[in-house]
């Protein structure tokens, strides 16, 4: 079983895949990066600011100015409805409950209502996260909390931000063509930071790269089983009963 995680370097959300054939196929990511930035120095996403809520503007700023670690991640080119997809990005809980629906393993995420969502798992981590910006095929969330990575990792204390683009080709009956990217920005306390890196290694930046990565599918894999198989849509996304 393989795991998709992510959960903002592996914050966000987690998920282990059903049997082949249950589940639409992640695509590999072109060109996925992760790095862990030298002392001092900054790497603002450009313009990001401008599209942030005020009241969690600076919150937003600490972290894309001192990030611990930054992951890049872009997906090849897929169809799907539009309308399917933003709808998603916004009702990340509802995207849950269609993985659980399909058979695949999923943390429950709770609806706390105007844009902010939650998860907490057995382990301890614990992740509140908020749509605090929009722009032209783009949504910017902020996350706060606590992840615990693995059995050996202590429990870590989280910031991160996560702007995800998605450029989408011409609308043709319903459906357009998509190439989402996302740019992941984390930061822990530098103690406890340097604490990890040395527990896990040269790993902490692949684990960052799928977290980017996974969090990319957990949308589109949902937007492109229900263009593939329509007739199951209503029944996916449906409310919780």
């Amino acid at each position: 079983m393989r795991k998709i995680f992510a959960v903002a370097g592996s914050l966000f959300i987690a998920a282990a895949e059903g049997p082949a054939g249950e589940v639409p196929r992640s695509q590999p990511s072109r060109r996925p990066t992760a790095t862990v930035p030298a002392p001092g120095t900054n790497t603002p996403a450009a313009g990001a600011l401008e599209h942030v809520a005020e009241n969690f503007r600076d919150a937003v700023a600490a972290v894309l100015k001192s990030p611990t670690m930054t992951a890049k991640a872009q997906e090849e080119e897929f169809t799907a409805n539009g309308k399917i997809y933003d709808w998603l990005l916004e009702h990340p809980d509802r995207a849950c409950l269609a993985w659980q629906r399909l058979k695949v393993p999923c943390l429950e995420i709770v609806d706390l209502g105007k844009g902010s969502f939650k998860w907490a798992d057995d382990a301890g981590s614990e992740l509140t996260w908020h749509t605090v910006g929009k722009f032209d095929r783009g949504t910017i969330w902020y996350a706060s909390g606590k992840v615990k990575a693995g059995t050996l990792i202590p429990t870590v204390p989280v910031k991160a931000v996560a702007i995800l683009h998605a450029p989408r080709g011409e609308d043709r009956d319903g459906a357009s063509e998509f190439k989402p990217s996302l740019q992941l920005y984390m930061q822990t306390d530098s103690k406890m930071a340097a604490t990890v890196m040395r527990v896990v290694g040269p790993a902490a930046p692949k684990m960052a790269e799928q977290g980017a990565e996974q969090l990319l599918f957990f949308f589109s894999g949902i937007a492109r089983y229900t263009h593939r198989k329509p007739e199951q849509m209503e029944t996916l996304l449906a409310p919780k009963k």
